[in-house]
């Protein structure tokens, strides 16, 4: 009889993300190589949320996320002229998000800060904060690869088809890393289960 992986469990929020709006991201990226700069803002807003939760789960500190985030959407909006149409928006978008992350993460630790500090008084709020730090770890200790696929399917709710697309891999190699990602994050965090 086989076992099954012990399930993870966190106590992160995860709200459904959906991408299918390349008609928007068309009509604002065409409007802001013609000039219109505002039409920028509709990108921002919907993409905002998934790049900062995507940054938190690939660096573990809300400040380094949210320079993550504005960063790639400067970047974004000035290399909006060199973005390649045939592909999906967000997948090009995704990648620049990733190399900023990767660029942060390869900074000396001195000049990063640590985000899994925690005060809480009661026991529970304790416990809670101890798992979602170990989960944090846990998830930050991984290989870069494991790493990005458990954030895309856990944090920013993408399909596989659409994890596919946004690395650049087969969804065959999504499964199969996200399959050795999830048993490694078991295997790490089997004190907590």
């Amino acid at each position: 009889m086989l076992r099954s992986a012990p399930q993870l469990v966190t106590n992160f929020s995860v709200r459904d993300v959906y991408f299918d709006q390349s008609a928007d991201d068309q009509t604002a990226i065409s409007r802001c190589l013609a000039g219109d700069s505002a039409a920028f803002e509709g990108i921002v807003v919907r993409y905002q949320q998934v790049l900062f939760t995507v940054a938190l789960r690939m660096l573990g500190d809300e400040e380094e996320a949210r320079d993550a985030a504005q960063n790639t959407f400067v970047k974004v909006f000035e290399k909006l002229a060199h973005y390649d149409s045939r592909h999906r928006f967000f997948s090009w978008v995704y990648r620049i998000l990733v190399n900023e992350c990767l660029n942060v993460r390869r900074r000396p630790a001195a000049a990063r800060t640590s985000g899994m500090d925690a005060h809480a008084s009661d026991v529970d709020a304790v416990e809670a904060a101890e798992r979602r730090g170990a989960v944090k770890k846990a998830i930050l200790d991984l290989p870069a690869a494991y790493r990005e696929v458990i954030v895309l399917r856990h944090f920013a709710a993408l399909s596989y088809d659409e994890m596919s697309d946004a690395i650049g891999i087969p969804v065959k190699t999504v499964k199969s890393r996200l399959y050795s990602a999830r048993q490694q994050l078991a295997a790490r965090l089997a004190a907590w289960m």
